[in-house]
């Protein structure tokens, strides 16, 4: 690739972490770990299945039961956990690199956003879990009722691709802080940095068998670890589809709890009195494009008034070009690779059935960089885009923007309401009864005003609808890995 930087390639260990111990799959497959950069082969990875899952969740199950980490107090836990943060943060540079190499996003972002927020978010679930309190139920004084919150068990953890650290956290965090043992199943098209991960827990002082990480594909690492009968509770990041089957899968085995965090195809609404009509062109472009468009709350239907359309499109066509896909490993990059060429190919799918049923191609379409031998797309958007399109209705994960237009509050919100997905929303506008009623209107776990996608660890992230069910971040994930307890104690008292 032309402007390479020149860089040493570390040498990746690509076989899975069960017990505390780096290990082959039970069967010596292994698959290879390519780079959509360019599509050269980093390492190759252990192909876990049956044998390997049935391993880790027995050496879950064997440290949650003998209390090695459930055992210990919780601020004692909260050390351990902040060393992980802190461990994270060390090795910044080298995760980085690796989560650029292996899933294409710009090296920047990956050092910025994705080594920092998994830190971030595995420091604050330490920091929190000493300072949760149960509760004594309003009891007559004949009775003492103590409702506690106890660890689930063993939490299966299954994450995809697009941002590898940052939903592994997510997940592992709360699990964790509370006291429960851990499998994950990172993306076969991202593995590398969930294996460092669980090398640092150790490092941190989590005990070996606590958090344990098999590598492989869906159907034969990702489902056994669904249908196991010695899982607890699963967690899932992905699609719709794969996420349906999680959910039948929990119930056929043993009914454990599942959690899902699914697909999105967020409406990004802007008004003609728009308070800043430059910032909300600037979140469109930069919300869709960002990592590529591979972000299940990405802004991929985009509703302008249709007063304002023309002018708003002049002003985010200007913008584009900055996207133009470059090389991920240049500081300067802010637009990288897809993950794999089937991703990619994808996406150019969805761009052909845009162009075919007739929606106006303004900018982009095609692939991009084709003789680096990397995945690579150029930032596209369709104008003229009808609800009844390909392009509006499926998620396409990639840098793809559909632009439609309304004419009133009660037409944009019946518009925005008309899909499966109600992950993500956004509404522009500087009259606050009207920012209000459109918000509460719109079906969508986070409603986002006069701005799209600002974030904290303190606030919940999931959706409604076929987005999934139940909430990522804040104090509300740890009641997806506790059990509630009621203990009744009689008192005869004598007094």
């Amino acid at each position: 690739m032309s402007n390479s930087p020149v860089l040493e390639i570390p040498a990746f260990d690509g076989r899975a972490l069960i017990d505390g111990k780096r290990t082959h799959a039970k069967d010596g497959t292994v698959f290879d770990c390519v780079s959509p950069v360019d599509g050269r082969v980093l390492t190759q990875v252990a192909r876990c299945g049956q044998a390997d899952v049935d391993a880790a969740v027995v050496a879950a199950r064997t440290a949650f039961e003998d209390k090695r980490w459930r055992g210990l107090p919780p601020a004692q836990r909260k050390r351990v956990m902040i060393r992980f943060a802190d461990l994270l943060m060390q090795h910044r540079d080298q995760l980085a690199l690796t989560e650029t190499l292996d899933m294409g996003k710009p090296v920047k972002y990956a050092r910025a956003v994705d080594v920092a927020s998994a830190s971030n978010c595995i420091r604050w679930y330490g920091e929190a879990v000493d300072k949760r309190y149960d509760e004594i139920a309003p009891t007559p004084d004949t009775a003492l009722a103590l409702i506690t919150q106890e660890p689930v068990g063993v939490v299966g953890v299954i994450v995809p691709w697009n941002y590898p650290m940052i939903m592994a956290a997510w997940k592992i965090a709360p699990a964790l802080a509370v006291g429960n043992s851990v499998v994950l199943k990172p993306s076969e098209k991202s593995p590398l940095t969930a294996l460092r991960m669980a090398e640092l827990a150790l490092e941190a002082g989590i005990p070996a068998g606590v958090f344990n990480v098999v590598t492989g594909y869906g159907p034969e690492a990702g489902s056994p670890l669904a249908l196991h009968m010695d899982v607890d509770c699963i967690a899932f990041t992905g699609s719709t589809r794969v996420g349906k089957q999680i959910h039948v899968m929990a119930g056929q085995s043993n009914l454990k709890r599942a959690w899902t965090e699914l697909g999105g195809k967020s409406p990004n609404i802007v008004f003609a009195d728009c308070p800043d009509l430059d910032r909300a062109v600037e979140a469109a472009v930069g919300s869709i494009f960002f990592n590529q468009g591979e972000s299940c709350n990405a802004p991929s239907r985009l509703f302008v008034e249709a007063s304002i359309k023309d002018q708003f499109l002049e002003k985010a066509l200007k913008l584009v070009p900055a996207y133009a896909p470059a090389n991920p490993l240049l500081p300067e990059t802010i637009m990288g690779a897809l993950v794999d060429q089937i991703q990619m190919n994808t996406v150019l799918r969805y761009i052909a059935s845009g162009k075919s049923e007739g929606a106006k191609l303004l900018a982009g379409g095609e692939q991009a960089l084709i003789d680096t031998g990397g995945c690579y797309v150029q930032p596209t958007i369709f104008d003229g885009v009808t609800s009844d399109m390909t392009i509006a209705r499926e998620e396409i994960f990639g840098p793809v923007l559909s632009v439609l237009s309304f004419t009133d509050a009660a037409d944009v919100v019946r518009q925005a309401n008309a899909s499966v997905y109600g992950l993500q929303a956004a509404v522009w506008t500087r009259d606050l009864n009207k920012a209000h009623g459109v918000a509460r209107a719109l079906r969508a776990g986070t409603v986002h005003v006069n701005q799209y996608d600002e974030d904290d660890i303190t606030v919940p992230f999931g959706g409604f609808k076929q987005s999934g069910v139940g909430r990522d971040k804040s104090m509300h994930a740890f009641d997806k890995y506790t059990e509630t307890k009621t203990t009744w104690i009689r008192i005869d008292s004598p007094v």
